[in-house]
């Protein structure tokens, strides 16, 4: 999409994608939604208008079949649901909407706390997954016109940047601004919830192969990381509180007292990220990857755990790949394996992921 276009692109008997056909919009194009099924395309346009199109057999003509105003500022999000027959959408107005996609009718809506760029629907419960700026995550359950409030969590310390919803597994992977992805075990009942930490900027989409279990998170930093969730995953510990490091006994730097009565300096507070205990700089000397906890990257451990974490145990768990350049969009077809990349280049990459995601 460029400016106010949509534009169609096909692939030559050369190889190469060349511009089909394409239709101006009256405002600038902010999202969309295809089903290859249905050739409908939906597109959701900076004044919150949906335009939806279907698209013919041989993809050189796009017939408008209706638009609707859907929200009061641009649409952040599209989800076209066959099975139901909605439109399932987010907006700069903070407001969950779901529509008919024959009628056009709305059929309801949800104000969440803050503006949303993650949405998810499992169709067999009929549960909307929507992930938002202020880093929470909304479960509603939706009828044919109402919604209800299931619960809500919050891991992130950013903003939700993206969601994937595993309906086999019944888990939730979120990723967000602080650069962190959380897997949500929802269908086991536990609350249990797993860190992966493998980028060094914003999550900016998530993917899943649900035949190889295997996750697919891209980055602004231009990286692509394939996750192997077919193994047995830990949760981090949470952090321990204390007023001196658990393992020496040295007083923290606002520990006055102790300070003064052992007459020695108090000193900066850090956490292992194996045990969660709290330490001194020198009882945390030691660096090291803990992958089965999703710490692909080495982290701050204390000396103890260090000794203890073994060689088996800092097996990579994930294979990182270069996509050379900052990723905005993400689009993967997990029938052919193709992952569709989009940077602030304003490039568009396809790469064939069979080698990894097999």
């Amino acid at each position: 999409m460029l400016k106010r276009t949509v534009r169609v692109w096909l692939k030559r008997d050369s190889g190469q994608y060349w511009p089909s056909i394409y239709h101006a919009m009256p405002s600038p194009c902010s999202c969309m939604s295809f089903n290859p099924e249905t050739r409908r395309l939906s597109i959701g346009l900076d004044n919150g208008t949906i335009s939806e199109f279907i698209l013919s057999e041989d993809y050189n003509k796009m017939t408008l079949v209706k638009s609707y105003q859907a929200h009061q500022s641009r649409v952040i999000m599209i989800l076209f649901v066959l099975e139901m027959e909605w439109v399932l959408s987010t907006g700069q107005d903070k407001h969950f909407t779901w529509h008919c996609s024959e009628s056009g009718q709305r059929l309801g809506g949800y104000r969440t706390s803050a503006g949303a760029c993650g949405l998810q629907f499992d169709v067999e419960t009929r549960h909307v997954f929507v992930g938002d700026h202020s880093g929470q995550v909304t479960i509603l359950k939706l009828e044919q016109e109402s919604c209800s409030l299931v619960t809500t969590f919050k891991g992130h310390t950013g903003g939700v940047t993206a969601l994937c919803w595993d309906p086999i597994q019944r888990v939730l992977f979120s990723g967000s601004s602080d650069h962190s992805i959380i897997m949500w075990d929802i269908g086991g009942r536990k609350g249990t919830a797993i860190e992966l930490q493998g980028h060094n900027d914003k999550v900016q989409s998530l993917s899943y192969a649900h035949h190889t279990r295997q996750l697919i998170s891209c980055g602004a930093d231009g990286g692509i990381v394939v996750w192997n969730m077919d193994v047995e995953r830990q949760e981090t510990p949470e952090w321990l509180d204390s007023d001196s490091c658990q393992k020496c006994d040295q007083p923290f730097f606002w520990n006055f007292k102790q300070m003064w009565d052992s007459k020695k300096i108090g000193l900066r507070q850090h956490h292992c990220r194996k045990c969660g205990k709290a330490v001194c700089g020198k009882c945390s000397s030691k660096r090291s990857s803990i992958p089965l906890m999703g710490f692909e990257f080495e982290v701050r451990v204390c000396d103890s755990c260090h000794e203890s974490i073994t060689d088996e145990e800092r097996a990579p768990t994930a294979t990182f790949h270069d996509s050379k350049h900052n990723i905005v969009h993400v689009h993967f077809d997990a029938t052919r394996g193709w992952l569709l990349t989009s940077g602030t280049d304003k490039v568009i990459k396809l790469w064939d992921m069979t080698p990894v995601v097999s």
